[in-house]
């Protein structure tokens, strides 16, 4: 039956509003917004973009299992994967864990959440950029930290959740050349419903086939906030390496392993807001001479003069940012910076990653930001970037060495 003028009218004014809410999905926050302790203030709100989890979203019941979640997740790929064996047993640990680890032949893959006491919150430090106290608001007993736009995040909401995401594929092999690899996550993230299952970053790393583990700390829980926490602070990254190794050693399954997790080399992979951890980190984490690579993803917010530093002075590593519009004018900056330090740049992640790569790629307007750790130059760039490091057989020889003295 045809169509009244009138009902026409009422259905594009219901379309609209509609129209309107899909076209802001998928915008990077601000260069504004990603700066430690500040909000963007505008009609696109943080709220907009990330509306906040219920509670059965950010810890799931005791009924869902692992497995079952990442399958779903998977299943809304773009494109099809490999099916892999579901794993027998996934065991998720608690905020102290109580491990009965089967023998090595026997180990399952594990994906699990380990409370750490070098992990970047809780802290009472001050914030480096002012040299204040970091946790400047007190109601009562309660303490929070006011953002230069005025908005106040909890310390007990925000601040307080010392976990980290670690994940040891099953085939990953402690006595073999190996990569740990540590992921700083962006504004608006919870470990288990962003890093873990719409981001995959647990995924990716198994289906890169690279004998590599991973280490995720919970940034700021769920907020418009990059602030680094403790990882601003002098040796903080060394320090939450050297706690890392007794944790990996016992869920890889040889609790004597830990000198081998120690002498680890590291690839540090920053999303969005996770540029500030990784730049402090880079630049006063104690730990420099143990990461082989930086990979930033639509991440070059701020901190040019770190990351320059660090491709200048370290060229046995490598350095990938991808970008879209939202950054764009950033890493043209970075760019050209190192070019005037005579540092050969790269546009094309076209070849394998070797000792020394620089490498800058953008992606098309139709990447959005917020599924960029699943979807950039290439469907899964984690995954990418892992298997192209692992092509040249220098780097097999890097990964094997002791690392040297940490400066």
């Amino acid at each position: 039956m045809p169509t009244s003028p009138r009902r026409r009218i009422v259905t594009c004014a219901l379309l609209l509003p509609l129209a309107s809410l899909l076209a802001q999905c998928g915008r990077a926050p601000s260069a504004t917004a990603l700066a430690a302790n500040t909000q963007a203030v505008s009609s696109d709100t943080f709220v907009d973009r990330f509306p906040a989890p219920s509670f059965k979203e950010r810890f799931p019941t005791a009924q869902e299992s692992l497995v079952q979640r990442q399958a779903a997740a998977t299943a809304t790929a773009a494109e099809p994967q490999p099916q892999r064996p579901a794993p027998v047993r996934v065991r998720v640990a608690s905020l102290t864990p109580t491990l009965n680890l089967p023998k090595p032949s026997e180990r399952d893959e594990l994906t699990t959440l380990v409370s750490m006491k070098s992990s970047a919150f809780p802290y009472f430090g001050n914030n480096p950029r002012s040299d204040a106290p970091f946790l400047n608001v007190t109601n009562g007993s309660r303490k929070g930290h006011r953002s230069l736009s005025g908005r106040v995040y909890w310390q007990d909401e925000t601040y307080n959740d010392s976990r980290v995401l670690m994940h040891v594929p099953e085939n990953f092999d402690v006595g073999k050349p190996g990569v740990i690899v540590v992921f700083f996550h962006g504004n608006g993230a919870t470990l288990e419903r962003d890093v873990r299952d719409r981001q995959l970053v647990p995924q990716q790393i198994s289906d890169s086939g690279v004998n590599a583990v991973l280490l995720a700390p919970q940034m700021a829980v769920d907020a418009a906030d990059s602030s680094a926490g403790k990882f601003w602070q002098p040796g903080g990254f060394k320090r939450f390496l050297d706690e890392s190794t007794s944790h990996l050693a016992r869920l890889s399954g040889d609790p004597k392993s830990a000198a081998a997790f120690a002498n680890m080399p590291v690839v540090i992979v920053g999303y969005s807001g996770g540029f500030l951890p990784t730049a402090w980190s880079l630049d006063v984490g104690g730990a420099t001479s143990r990461v082989r690579g930086v990979v930033l993803l639509d991440a070059v917010y701020g901190e040019l003069d770190k990351f320059a530093s660090w491709i200048e002075n370290n060229r046995t590593g490598f350095f990938v940012s991808s970008y879209t519009r939202y950054t764009k004018r950033h890493d043209q900056e970075l760019m050209t910076m190192l070019r005037n330090k005579g540092i050969r740049v790269r546009e094309s992640m076209d070849g394998p990653l070797q000792p020394g790569s620089v490498v800058f790629v953008q992606t098309p307007d139709g990447i959005t930001h917020r599924d960029y750790v699943t979807l950039a130059w290439t469907q899964h760039p984690v995954k990418e970037v892992l298997a192209k490091m692992a092509g040249p057989a220098s780097f097999a020889r890097i990964a094997s060495a002791p690392a040297s003295a940490s400066r």
